[in-house]
This record gives C-alpha cells, sequence and structure tokens, in this order.
C-alpha cells in the first residue's frame, strides 16, 4: 500500500477501535468522542489501562506493534476486571473484537487503581518475555543486528564463522516493509522450516494478492554516513529467488519483498556516479586501478601441478594460510585451487611439491553466460567486464537498445516503471523515452575472493534501499566447532593495520563490575 492508502486504513482502525470501546471510555470517566480521534485516543487508552503514553509510539512499529496489541488488548480486559485465563484468550484469539463484548454486552466495573503485578509465576514469565521480545526487536531492527560470515567471499578480511555487530544507524535503519511476521527472525522461521512473513511469493500474484497490500512503502530513518568505495556492507540479494536463505535449490523461483530478500555481506568496490571495469580480474574504477584497505587480500584461482605427493590440507592452512577447496581436477593430477591469496601465493610457489602453478583466468572477450547482464551483444566474464556506469540518484542517461539490457531491471524491477521495446523505439510509462533519470543511488559490491563469489557480477548493481546495514564488530569467530578464534573475539571490523581484540580488556571490565557490585552489597549489608 501507498502512504495514502496506510493513512486511510489506520483511520478505518480507529473508527473501530472508537466503535468497540467508546462506553469503556465512558466507564473510566472520560468522554466517548475521545475513544475516536486517533492517536490521542491511544494516550488516554494508556491512562485507562495505567500504561506510560510511550507505548504508543511501539504500536506504530511494524513487527512490535503486532507484540503490543496482543499486550493493549489483554490489559484493556483485565482494566474492566476480566482476568482469567479465558478472557486473556479471548482478546487475543478475536484480534481484539473481545472488546465489543464488553463495550455493549458486559456488565463491567472500571477498575481505576488495580494491581499492575502479574498474579501467578507464569504471568510473571509471559510478561517478562513479551517485552524481552520487544526490546530485542527494537534493537534488531533499528539499531544492531547480529550476522554470521556464512561463505568465504571475503576471506582474509571476514572469515568464515565470524560473528558480527550490523550497525543499522550509520547508513539510516530501514522501516522493515513486511508489517506482519515473525520477530527477529529472517525469512524462515528455526526448526519449523516454515516462511516466517505473510506475503504471496508468487509472481504472477504480487501485485493482485490482498495480503501483499500489506507491505509498508519503502522509508528510511536519516543516516550519519554514506557508503564509501571499498567499505563492507550487508544488503538485501536483489536477485534473491531462494525460499529461503538456507535451501539453494527451491522448487520454483521466489518473488520476496526487500527486507526478506537473502542477506549477503560484501566489499562495496564502485559507488552511484563510478565507472567501473574489470582488467585481468582487477578492478579499475573511472580509469584507474582500485586499491583496498589494508586489511583486505584479494584471491585467485589456480591450476597447480604437483611433482609427486599429495597436498595436506591442514598443513597448507597453517603455513601458507590456504584456507579455501582444493581438490584433483583432471588425470593428470593437476589440483585445482579455489582461493590463493597473492601472500600466499609468493610463498605457496616455493613448496617442495610445486612443479608449476597456473592461474585461472578467462580470456577477454570470452562471454560468460551466467555474468551481467545475461545479454549475448556483451562479451563480459568475471576477470574482463565493463565499463559501465553505477547510476546515481537523479543524473540522466541515454538510454537505447544498446544499454537497455544494462540498466532494465533497474527501470522496471528496482524503480516501478513499465518498459517495453516496439521496433528501434523504448516506451517507459507508456512514453517514447531516449533518456532516463535514476531515482536512487546504486552501488558494486563484490567479493575479495575474485574466483569463489557470487557478487555483483552475476546479478548486478545493488539498489539503495536494499542495503541493511555496516558491519562493526566481531564479538566472536569460531574456526569449525572446536576451535574458537581467539584473537577474532571482540575486534573491529574496518580500521588499518592488525585487528586489536578488546577481549581480554572487556573481561577485566566485567569481572571488575561484578567485583564492585559484590563488594558495594556486602558494605551495605554491613
Amino acid at each position: 500500500m501507498t502512504l495514502t492508502q496506510w493513512f486511510i486504513f489506520i483511520l478505518i482502525i480507529q473508527v473501530i477501535h472508537g466503535l468497540g470501546t467508546w462506553k469503556l471510555y465512558i466507564k473510566a470517566g472520560r468522554q466517548a468522542w475521545e475513544a475516536f480521534v486517533p492517536v490521542y485516543n491511544g494516550v488516554i487508552l494508556m491512562k485507562i489501562i495505567n500504561r506510560p503514553w510511550w507505548w504508543i509510539i511501539l504500536l506504530f512499529l511494524p513487527i512490535v506493534n503486532l507484540i503490543m496489541l496482543m499486550v493493549v488488548w489483554v490489559e484493556t480486559a483485565r482494566s474492566f476486571g476480566k482476568n482469567t485465563y479465558l478472557d486473556t484468550f479471548l482478546a487475543i484469539v478475536t484480534l481484539g473484537f473481545y472488546n465489543f463484548y464488553l463495550n455493549y454486552v458486559a456488565d463491567v466495573t472500571y477498575i481505576k487503581d488495580r494491581d499492575l503485578q502479574p498474579k501467578s509465576g507464569s504471568g510473571e514469565w509471559t510478561s517478562s518475555i513479551l517485552f524481552a521480545i520487544v526490546a530485542a526487536t527494537i534493537v534488531h531492527t533499528y539499531f544492531i543486528q547480529p550476522f554470521t560470515i556464512p561463505s568465504s567471499s571475503l576471506e582474509k578480511s571476514l572469515l568464515v564463522g565470524d560473528f558480527l555487530f550490523v550497525s543499522k544507524f550509520h547508513y539510516g535503519a530501514r522501516i522493515p516493509m513486511t508489517t506482519v511476521g515473525a520477530p527477529m527472525v529472517h525469512d524462515t522461521i528455526p526448526v519449523l522450516n516454515k516462511k516466517s512473513y505473510l506475503f504471496n511469493d508468487h509472481f504472477e500474484e504480487r501485485k493482485t494478492s490482498w495480503i501483499n497490500k500489506l507491505q509498508l512503502p519503502y522509508l528510511r530513518l536519516p543516516g550519519f554516513e554514506k557508503i564509501d568505495r571499498n567499505e563492507i556492507v550487508v544488503f538485501n540479494q536483489p536477485a534473491d529467488t531462494l525460499r529461503n536463505m538456507d535451501d539453494f535449490t527451491p522448487d520454483r523461483n521466489y518473488y520476496k519483498p526487500i527486507d526478506k530478500k537473502t542477506n549477503l555481506v560484501k566489499r562495496c568496490v564502485a559507488i552511484a556516479g563510478d565507472s567501473l571495469e574489470i582488467r585481468d580480474g582487477y578492478v579499475y574504477i573511472n580509469g584507474e586501478k582500485n586499491v583496498l584497505p589494508d586489511r583486505a587480500h584479494l584471491q585467485f584461482s589456480y591450476y597447480v601441478q604437483p611433482k609427486t605427493n599429495q597436498f595436506n590440507a591442514k598443513y597448507l592452512k597453517e603455513r601458507y594460510d590456504i584456507t579455501d577447496r582444493f581438490g584433483i581436477a583432471n588425470q593428470q593430477n593437476t589440483y585445482y585451487f579455489s582461493a590463493i591469496s597473492d601472500e600466499a601465493l609468493a610463498k605457496f610457489k616455493d613448496h617442495p611439491n610445486v612443479a608449476s602453478i597456473t592461474p585461472n583466468k578467462q580470456v577477454k572477450g570470452e562471454r560468460d553466460s551466467d555474468i551481467f547482464p545475461h545479454d549475448p551483444n556483451y562479451n563480459w566474464n568475471v576477470d574482463f567486464f565493463g565499463p559501465l556506469y553505477i547510476p546515481e540518484e537523479g543524473k540522466t542517461i541515454d538510454i537505447n537498445l544498446e544499454v537497455l539490457p544494462l540498466y532494465k531491471r533497474v527501470i522496471t524491477e528496482y524503480e516501478g516503471n513499465t518498459l517495453q521495446v516496439k521496433g528501434n523505439q523504448i516506451f517507459i510509462n507508456g512514453k517514447v523515452a531516449d533518456t532516463y533519470t535514476f531515482k536512487q543511488n546504486y552501488y558494486w559490491m563484490m567479493g575479495d575472493n575474485r574466483h569463489n563469489s557470487i557478487d555483483a557480477r552475476r546479478w548486478g548493481f545493488v539498489p539503495f534501499d536494499h542495503v541493511l546495514g555496516k558491519p562493526v564488530f566481531i564479538w566472536m569467530s569460531w574456526d569449525g566447532i572446536k576451535n574458537p578464534r581467539w584473537e577474532r573475539f571482540f575486534t573491529t571490523v574496518s580500521g588499518t593495520g592488525k585487528a586489536t581484540s578488546y577481549f581480554i580488556p572487556f573481561l577485566i571490565f566485567l569481572f571488575g563490575y561484578i567485583g564492585f557490585n559484590k563488594w558495594r552489597a556486602r558494605k551495605k549489608k554491613s
């Protein structure tokens, strides 16, 4: 729905609320009209149920409001003496329409100074859990989200098994577009393996299904930082058609809302307005070779011919820091290494068992059909790509049949226009067009692991409305189940030089704080 449609919908809800509670307002010593005034009626209701006014804010936060509405329905019933488990059940299962029964049928009396403490241990636990979920959902949605590195796309900078904190507020927190869903999970409910949100994901029904009308338009809170070139960014994969992020073999393609597309982490090698080209695997921006931060290490794949012996994975990892997969590729006993950094290569070529090392590079002009823009007129591959202009908000480009494959998805899918080609003419929103002005910024996200990363070379631009946040902190890291990487605990993601672990200072502070509190408690007793 558009903002106007949501405004009308909220007004209708206010009328329903007023019709279902105006007599209860009167019994609580208020005026009947106060039940019908938007927002103000909520403030008065909070006074009636003896709850703080700022609960109103929580009622307007997507996902959080699903929990808060149930709490308010139950609290309203209890404020008029309906405290049984049956009353609680009816208040929730009727989606608040139990208030109509209390308002028009039941003989209820307002309890002005009711005890707000739960009457049982189970009630206390329920309240605690509900508000813990509310608090965690707010933090998760608008401030900091935990994230786990699942692949070696950014290996050496971010390792498989790193647990990150991703800041939502650096670039501005995105308001959830999917309004009905389970809190603090992404596209799938763990264990149950069921979709976590309400949305019709059939492509043909995406615009007609009534449940899809519950989607909010894209809104974002102001941020204090723009995406810089070479920053690591977490975003929603624009071309995601997976049922869930852990199932790479779905039974069909799934059309998903933006905020439920698979979360990915890559390096932003080109920002809006840049011209990008890849030459022999290396990125060039505006004609100059891109220089990565010193913590970044490019990796490429190689064919290695051994002299006699097989290679030992544990030894290569410990001696040369070669961590990605490798194996025998042909009958000549040639090994294929999916990723070796330049630093590792310089040492590995002197290994006594290495006869030769050959880079696995594609040839310029040799088309790879899996590479963007997936058009036979563009002979691009992972090592030779572009040049390509990265769209910038407000900038206008000439549009013709030659460049259309590059920007068709931007114009239609990301910016919501209709597009038709009739002969040599391009029609955008029914009008002949030879130029196009972009509505938002776009970015080019790639992995440092250049031959073992599914990134923008496969699916193209990342719109800013797909950007989730900025990784800022590694709070834990494991190399498998039994091997903690202590040196990576409590380290920063960005910065220069070797990352410093703040884990020991944190433990000293934590135990010092606990000890101080115990000392202060004993002192008060004495």
